[in-house]
This record gives structure tokens, sequence and C-alpha cells, in this order.
């Protein structure tokens, strides 16, 4: 029986998710399928319900990271503690298990760096939690989050308290201090960074998970003044790399699936 995956979101069409697993898949000549399917957060529940048994697995990413922990029978601690999971797993049982690899992918994808002092985020949504997840595995203490809204805080107070974090806010047209911590993660979406002006220092660390277009304007203007980079490609990567081994079993081939990536992301 062919298993199938998948990735789930609204919007969708613009996700390089399938090339990823899916040329995993080929290298590994698994029986396995990957595709987009456009879902909301009112679709994920009835979705989820219908799956018949050769479905083993699905990504999940905006507006659904918060809401699957409501469609899940079971949770993984690192998804319980930060509110929110990028991914559903079909266990032997047949029940769904939420899990999030987006955090050990943020710590995957920031690869070597010296344990930082302190990390800025920007915005407050589902991937935020999973930076603030990133940012306790990393040995960090204190994190301060730029948002519109301060009442975002009363949403991730209780994520910081789950990972012994010391969480500070700071509006939005403070941002231009963000770059006075030793790394800064934006986790919003396309376009809404882009008329930052952040008084960026030689070597800040910038991760930003927007991938399409590369670089962002935030992304280049960070590089053009020292920043070290670290791109929405190199995250979709790394979180990929844990969902493979959740929904196959299998070591993934790294190699051959970033090389599908860049080159699928160098075509647009």
């Amino acid at each position: 029986m062919l298993k199938r995956a998948a990735v789930l979101g609204k919007p969708i069409a613009h996700s390089l998710s399938p090339v990823i697993h899916n040329s995993g898949y080929q290298e590994k000549g698994l029986e396995f399928s990957y595709s987009a399917i456009e879902c909301d957060s009112r679709e994920l529940a009835g979705f989820v319900a219908g799956l018949g048994p050769e479905w083993v697995g699905l990504s999940l990413t905006m507006p659904l990271k918060e809401v699957a922990l409501d469609v899940a029978d079971s949770v993984t601690d690192i998804a319980q503690a930060v509110g929110a999971a990028n991914t559903l797993v079909r266990r032997p049982d047949g029940h769904w298990r939420a899990d999030n690899t987006d955090v050990s992918g943020m710590v995957l994808a920031l690869g070597s760096l010296e344990k930082p002092r302190s990390i800025a985020i920007l915005g407050a949504g589902g991937t935020a939690r999973a930076a603030l997840g990133a940012a306790a595995q990393l040995g960090v203490k204190r994190v301060v989050l730029f948002a519109r809204r301060p009442e975002v805080m009363k949403e991730l107070e209780p994520v910081a308290e789950n990972l012994r974090l010391s969480l500070m806010y700071h509006g939005w047209s403070e941002t231009p201090r963000a770059a006075q911590h030793d790394v800064v993660i934006s986790t919003v979406p396309k376009g809404v960074a882009d008329d930052l002006t952040i008084a960026w220092r030689p070597g800040t660390v910038l991760f930003d998970v927007v991938y399409d277009p590369w670089p962002t304007p935030l992304a280049a203007q960070a590089e053009r003044a020292g920043a070290r980079i670290v791109s929405g490609l190199d995250l979709l990567l790394a979180q990929a790399l844990g969902q493979f081994r959740l929904f196959t079993g299998v070591e993934p081939p790294v190699e051959a699936m970033r090389s599908a990536l860049l080159k699928k992301a160098a075509q647009r």
C-alpha cells in the first residue's frame, strides 16, 4: 500500500515541502507520496478524521500550528510546552500524535552557534512559540519579544514559564533595538518585516524563517551590515528531516533532500 503524507495550511501552493520529502522517499526507495493540501483551522479536525489508513503523517503550517493540539489524540512534551505543533504523526493504534520539529529544526539550523546570552523574537505566532523552545534548548535564559500587541504576552508568558525563560515585551516600534541581542529570530509572515530598519551589528545572527522570496529585504539589510544570516530554507530542511524520521522510521538522506530543495528554490 502506498503510504501518504502532506503539508497542510492556507495558503499552501508556494510550499517546497513536497520537493524535500518526495526527494527523500525516492532516494531511499520508499513507497511514499507527499503532497500539499489547502486547509484552514476550521477544516483541520474534519480533514484528519476523514483520512484513511494509508496516511502516516501531516506537516502543518499557518494557521494550523496551535489548533493541531486540539485535534491530536496525544501531544509530545515539547509541543505541549510551547503550545504549538507543526507535525501530526499516525501512531500504530491509529491515533494521531502532535509533535513540533520546528524547535529541533531551529536548533539544528543555528548549527555550532556559540551560546547566545539573549535572543530577540519578532512576531508572536506559532513559530514564535517554537523559537522560545529553541531558545531554551540553546541554554538561553532571556528572550525579548517584539510584537504589535502587548496582549500576546498573556498567551506566551505561560510558554516561557514552561521553558523557564525570562520573557520581556517590546512594541513593534522598538524593533530597531532588536540587534542589541546576539540572535534575532524573525517569525513574521512574508512582507511584514520588509520595511523594518534595524541597527545591525557585525556578528549578530539573523534567523529569518521566510524563504520565498530569498533573500528577504530584512536579510539583505542585515547581511550588508555584517550580520550572520540563517535562512528559512535552512529551517525548512531541518524541520523536514525530523518529520521524515517520524513518518517513515528511516534516517533521512540529508544531502539528497538539501540538493532538491536548493535546486527548486533557485528556479523561483
